[in-house]
């Protein structure tokens, strides 16, 4: 599940969900609602830029 794979590498790079959000250039709340499952299914958009983020690729996401 996407989710719990955004937390666990956010958290691994010492990152604050806020700061992710800035890395990746997408909204704090967008964050949010990914880790939390509010919002399953991401766009490859924004999934793009939280794996450039995160410095992982988009497979190793998802």
């Amino acid at each position: 599940m996407i989710a719990v794979e955004v937390k666990r590498r956010r958290i691994k790079k010492k990152l604050s969900q806020e700061k992710l959000a800035r890395l990746a250039d997408i909204s704090y709340n967008t964050i949010v609602k990914i880790e939390t499952g509010s919002t399953p299914n991401p766009g490859i958009k924004t999934i793009s830029k939280i794996a450039k983020a995160l410095g992982v690729t988009v497979d190793e996401l998802i």
